[in-house]
């Protein structure tokens, strides 16, 4: 990882470690741990990480059933060394949030119930690896004849590209609803007999996709430290003409499929193929980790309230993906299912100190160094020689841009 600086440190200097509850951390790796010991690293060639977690994946399926809280902590002590990771030019990483929406929905289409959640189409061509689980980056083509073309945006599939072609799997009754469920990549539909269907990720158009909150605060509409998803929400249902042409500036369209396999107590389906559990499963760039891999996250989050003062010090394990979660230290918490998992989950964008628990097995100093800056060029001004400081001027605040808060809001 050229782009990320790495630190080592040791447990005690994690805040919050002795206290974190490293059994429910550990039932979360142990989950991870199936997939890596029945298959291989997904990247081609493998990656040492997982060779490491391999090993360590097949001394934990040793541990009881049921360990208890010291024998949990002395796991991962003892497998795992800690290393602060951050981007080169940050000082902290940056954390957001999601959920499983819980929306009202039928399975045949109604007066009440009208916009449609799309299984995926036999005629959607994309080009992304043939095994896993499907991929959320990539290009996604149809055929016009003889040729390939980009496939149907939103607007074209809102429009009824995809019509009367018997793929809905359900029809929901708030279209706000169904806009969601796409950016969520998982949905929990309430039939009206009472049942839920289980809808999971299956798929893309291969349309890139555009956080509708920015539009929002560059046209002034909301100011940036207010925009969230409630806030999104609230302008769509209070602006219905306007609210629609906003959903379509994300132009990024969801195929779905019935997750079966889930139980009503089951999360939803991560990218590792495996149900994922509320604050204890992270997204992360799939092309720099490896999934199972723990991180230690240190932060300040607006879960209580919409401060961000409520701490956040937990073992978290790397089990999803997404196309918005690029970069060493940027991880988006799962929260769980419903509205107030939402809530949480869309007023999250804050800085977080990131601790990634490297195998033992593995040795950070022979990693490669961080790049250094590029040289200053000669005839740039130097600026002027001042008398040095008699108290330490204050620390810089930790945070991200405001341009980089406004992208990781849906």
């Amino acid at each position: 990882m050229p782009e990320a600086a790495l630190e080592p440190t040791d447990y005690a200097a994690l805040d919050g470690w002795a206290a974190d509850d490293h059994v429910a951390a550990l039932a979360t790796f142990r989950k991870s741990c199936v997939p890596i010991r029945q298959g291989r690293d997904p990247v081609r060639p493998g990656r040492p990480v997982f060779g490491a977690l391999r090993a360590i994946c097949a001394r934990a399926h040793k541990l009881p059933a049921k360990p208890d809280e010291a024998a949990a902590r002395h796991f991962f002590e003892t497998e795992f060394r800690p290393v602060l990771i951050s981007a080169v030019d940050a000082r902290h990483g940056f954390l957001t949030g999601y959920y499983e929406p819980e929306v009202e929905g039928s399975r045949q289409r109604t007066e009440e119930y009208q916009s449609p959640l799309y299984r995926r189409p036999p005629d959607l061509i994309i080009r992304s690896p043939k095994k896993g689980s499907p991929s959320n980056k990539g290009e996604a083509f149809r055929r016009d004849g003889k040729n390939l073309v980009p496939y149907y945006d939103r607007a074209a599939i809102e429009d009824g590209a995809l019509k009367d072609r018997g793929l809905e799997l359900a029809w929901i009754k708030d279209p706000v609803d169904a806009f969601f469920a796409h950016i969520q990549g998982s949905v929990r539909v309430r039939l009206p007999d009472g049942d839920v269907l289980r809808l999971n990720y299956d798929g893309h158009n291969g349309q890139t996709y555009t956080p509708i909150g920015r539009f929002l605060v560059d046209q002034g509409i909301v100011p940036r430290e207010k925009i969230s998803m409630d806030a999104i929400r609230a302008y769509i249902s209070a602006n219905p003409e306007a609210g629609k042409a906003l959903m379509r500036q994300n132009k990024s369209y969801v195929f779905f499929r019935i997750a079966k396999e889930l139980s009503k107590d089951d999360g939803a389906v991560g990218a590792q193929g495996l149900p994922l559990t509320a604050g204890r499963s992270i997204a992360v760039d799939r092309a720099l980790h490896v999934y199972g891999t723990p991180f230690y996250i240190d932060a300040k989050l607006p879960i209580d309230s919409e401060a961000p003062v409520t701490p956040f010090q937990r073992l978290m394990i790397a089990q999803d993906t997404g196309s918005a979660i690029v970069g060493p230290a940027r991880a988006d918490i799962f929260f769980g299912a419903g509205k107030e998992a939402g809530s949480i989950a869309g007023r999250m964008q804050n800085p977080g100190r990131f601790a990634m628990l490297l195998p033992r097995a593995l040795d950070p100093s022979k990693a490669p160094p961080p790049p250094l800056p590029l040289a200053r060029p000669a005839d740039a001004p130097r600026a002027p020689v001042t008398a040095p400081e008699t108290t330490a001027p204050p620390a810089a605040t930790p945070g991200t841009t405001p341009e980089a808060a406004a992208g990781a809001t849906p």
